[in-house]
């Protein structure tokens, strides 16, 4: 998905809010909003977003003299959504469709995004969640390449959601108990994005082979990967790429068993993926 006009002014305001978020001081404000108006300036439109943001979000961080821009706020996301566990839990126990419950368990963590233009309250969100039907729905389509899948590649998305990725992998390995999942995370820290360490520090090793991308990107860029996991990745039986960042580097992909699964949060990937605004997706990639 290529960036669009739209997009810069959203990307800008992430820059502003991660300074707000920080409490970073006058000067060094100063000096990012002069770096994020430059940096801009000069994208490439024939690019996607997340492969446009990444090297802004770099300078950002050196400009203030720290590796992971938002460390401390993904270690809050995690822990805040561990409270929500006993929440999903109750609903996936109670369900009639337990596969359809597991897939809106993970939707329901796509919430957790500091980067994203709405702010939510979590628990009434999460609850809305399980009560809205998919715009576009492939869950059937999903579940049924799961059925004959050896592997499946899961993209992780924001620091939080982890949390309802593990629940939804524990239910995929109940429903398939010979599949191997490998979940894959981001090659360094790029804004609230997983990183090895913070799923690891999550648990996911439990559930899943843990797998750094090599991508500094929001959003898997496939030439961006390492030579290790474009290989796994490449021979997977089936893909569930979590998030927006993913589907904007992904969405027009051919070849792949790609499943989409995200809640639609700005107008641009709204178009883009046929729904409006706040609508869940699970979308099968082209064949």
């Amino acid at each position: 998905m290529k960036i669009e006009e739209r997009c810069l002014s959203c990307i800008y305001d992430q820059s502003k809010r991660v300074c707000e978020l920080l409490h970073v001081n006058i000067e060094k404000a100063h000096a990012i909003d002069l770096l994020a108006k430059e940096m801009i300036e000069h994208f490439d439109m024939h690019q996607t977003p997340p492969y446009n943001a990444a090297p802004l979000y770099e300078a950002m961080a050196d400009v203030l003299g720290v590796e992971d821009l938002y460390q401390v706020f993904k270690k809050d996301s995690s822990q805040k959504a561990k409270a929500f566990i006993p929440l999903c839990l109750s609903h996936l126990e109670k369900a009639e469709d337990t596969f359809l419950i597991a897939t809106k368990t993970a939707v329901a963590g796509n919430v957790i995004d500091l980067a994203a233009v709405m702010l939510y309250d979590l628990e009434e969100e999460l609850e809305k969640i399980y009560h809205t039907p998919f715009a576009i729905d492939d869950v059937a389509t999903l579940k049924q390449r799961l059925a004959s899948a050896q592997t499946l590649v899961y993209l992780a998305d924001n620091a939080g959601e982890e949390i309802f990725d593990k629940l939804y992998i524990e239910t995929i390995k109940k429903l398939y108990p010979d599949i191997v999942v490998y979940y894959f995370v981001r090659g360094r820290p790029i804004i609230n994005d997983l990183t090895y360490q913070d799923a690891k520090d999550s648990g996911m090793d439990d559930v899943a082979i843990l797998v750094d991308s090599g991508v500094p990107t929001p959003g898997l860029v496939l030439e961006l990967m390492h030579d290790e996991a474009r290989a796994i990745f490449d021979n997977a039986g089936c893909i569930i790429a979590k998030g927006m960042g993913n589907y904007e580097c992904l969405g027009e992909t051919k070849g792949f068993p790609l499943f989409f699964l995200f809640k639609v949060k700005c107008s641009v990937v709204a178009n883009a993926v046929g729904a409006t605004l706040g609508d869940i997706v699970c979308k099968a990639s082209h064949a």
